[in-house]
């Protein structure tokens, strides 16, 4: 579980793999968990201890599978371009909203929010980017972030009690803390992957031109 993961970008895609597997079947049912957990989250303005618990689960269950649908398309070599598409876009989804649908319930200020999901957006724009220059594979940071970010919002979504609070709030400073490192530490490999490529093409073009 400490390995890094194959990035999902990068791995290869079978097209032997039928589009409707487990692993696909459990990122499409995250995707449906969403709006679900939105509702539940916002039932009686979000004041209601039983609602607001009913909401931790369903962002757990959420949660759980994204630790297990990549998992298994790798071990099952069940990986497809959809998969290595909808993915993403389920884990943002859910992260998204669980924040946002927090901020707008009073309970975590818009600047956390914004932060993390300007980070969020911004690296998978930047990964693309540099994509025909190299993989910026998930590292352990990028694995730590991501586990302090659903621990944190977990917390905020349930109805702790005062003291507790302050252990969601420690959770998300934490979460804070790994985010900004993190993603300040992928623009710095974008950058690095980028002037390695044009180091070597320029390399490549001494060599052709000595060649001749």
């Amino acid at each position: 579980m400490n390995e890094p993961e194959p990035d999902p970008i990068s791995d290869p895609v079978s097209t032997d793999v039928p589009v409707l597997n487990l692993a696909n079947v459990l990122t499409m049912f995250r995707i449906v968990l969403v709006p679900v957990f939105v509702v539940v989250l916002f039932i009686d303005d979000g004041d209601n201890p039983w609602w607001r618990t009913m909401a931790w689960g369903v962002f757990a269950l959420a949660a759980v599978t994204d630790h297990y649908d990549g998992r298994i398309a790798r071990q099952r070599g069940l990986i497809t371009d959809f998969g290595k598409l909808a993915d993403p876009i389920a884990d943002k989804a859910l992260i998204g909203s669980a924040l946002i649908g927090l901020s707008v319930l009073g309970e975590l200020p818009w600047w956390v929010t914004i932060v993390i999901l300007a980070r969020e957006l911004g690296i998978t724009v930047l990964r693309f980017w540099v994509l025909q220059h190299g993989v910026i594979p998930a590292s352990r940071g990028g694995k730590l972030k991501t586990l302090l970010q659903a621990i944190a919002i977990g917390l905020f979504i349930l109805p702790l009690p005062g003291p507790l609070h302050w252990l969601a709030i420690a959770v998300m400073a934490a979460a804070l803390v790994a985010t900004v490192v993190t993603g300040v530490d992928y623009v710095w490999q974008a950058l690095a992957k980028r002037a390695q490529r044009r180091r070597d093409a320029a390399a490549a073009r001494r060599t052709d031109r000595t060649g001749r």
